[in-house]
């Protein structure tokens, strides 16, 4: 296609000029630019919620891993106390599973009777 069959619309009524164009395309850049600002705004507020929810949480996660370790602490006290319980509980009967030994011993010795066999029934 040669150069000087291209149609000149310079001159047509309603097309906009190189000037119009550029000022067109300067506005239209505008609001992008516009647009992406606002965008980048509520962007960097959801960051800082976001952080701050992140802060939030963790200072509850934390007080919660104390108070985990409180419980386990307590846990293990309370097991601590079990055990010795039972330990003093099962020394003391078997302390008075000797002396009742003993006492039927003594008493057969004495009577020459056999206790274990005349016990009361319910």
């Amino acid at each position: 296609m040669d150069l000087y069959e291209i149609e000149d619309t310079s001159d047509w009524f309603g097309c906009p000029t190189e000037l119009e164009t550029c000022r067109h395309f300067l506005r239209m850049y505008e609001n992008e630019v516009q647009e992406l600002m606002l965008q980048m705004r509520k962007a960097r507020e959801d960051i800082f919620d976001l952080v701050q929810m992140h802060a939030d949480v963790s200072n509850e996660r934390d007080q919660l891993r104390a108070e985990l370790n409180h419980a386990r602490a307590d846990l293990s006290n309370a097991r601590r106390n079990a055990t010795e319980i039972e330990t003093k509980n099962n020394w003391e009967m078997m302390a008075m599973n000797k002396l009742i030994s003993e006492l039927y011993s003594e008493i057969h010795r004495l009577t020459g009777e056999n206790p274990r066999l005349k016990l009361p029934r319910s």
